[in-house]
């Protein structure tokens, strides 16, 4: 294991923690943040809205590069969301889900169906056992909201264009006595709601 790479002067700035996670990457091959637990340093004003869009200083950050740079480093723990490197952790918000899966790509059909899903930072994930679809409603509108597990306590919200493909797809089931919409992948059937 290679030594932890010490916070930069500006470690408070996206920049300084852009520094330290090269410099952690390079170093390591890659960002074990699920092994790190390094002291919290306070709240970072950093923003990932519901549409996947990162902010800082309520100003948006247009360089996909280090969204999905910052994307590597992002650790949630209870209910909050950090952006974590060895040696400093910063709280930010996430007004619903970090990621968002924007495409969608089916391969075979009925128990043997694969879903694979991009998100918005470029991650491709199986829906699977070990990466679940599971749908919740809102409270207001009674809307369904789709995620998808992407990694580490880590989901993204199923974009809409993306859920009315996983419709087209979907089969119905009886499950627990009820007749349900849903899709297989993986060798898992996911929900997507009752009819």
């Amino acid at each position: 294991m290679s030594e932890p790479v010490m916070p930069s002067d500006k470690s408070t700035s996206p920049e300084g923690l852009i520094s330290d996670i090269k410099k952690q990457q390079s170093s390591s091959g890659g960002a074990p943040v699920h092994l790190w637990n390094p002291p919290f340093l306070g709240d970072l004003d950093m923003r990932i809205s519901r549409s996947g869009e990162w902010f800082y200083e309520n100003s948006p950050i247009s360089r996909i590069q280090i969204v999905k740079l910052f994307s590597t480093v992002l650790k949630r723990e209870e209910d909050d969301y950090y952006l974590v490197t060895p040696v400093e952790k910063w709280r930010i918000s996430v007004e619903d889900a970090p990621f968002v899966a924007v495409l969608l790509e089916s391969e075979d059909e009925g128990d043997s169906q694969t879903l694979m899903f991009s998100t918005n930072v470029g991650e491709e994930v199986v829906a699977g056992p070990d990466n679940p679809i599971r749908v919740d409603y809102d409270a207001v509108t009674g809307e369904p909201k789709p995620y998808l597990f992407v990694r580490d306590r880590l989901e993204a919200l199923i974009s809409r264009n993306v859920f009315y493909q996983l419709v087209e797809l979907a089969e119905q089931r009886v499950m627990d006595g009820k007749t349900v919409l849903g899709v297989n992948s993986g060798g898992e059937f996911f929900s997507l709601g009752e009819l």
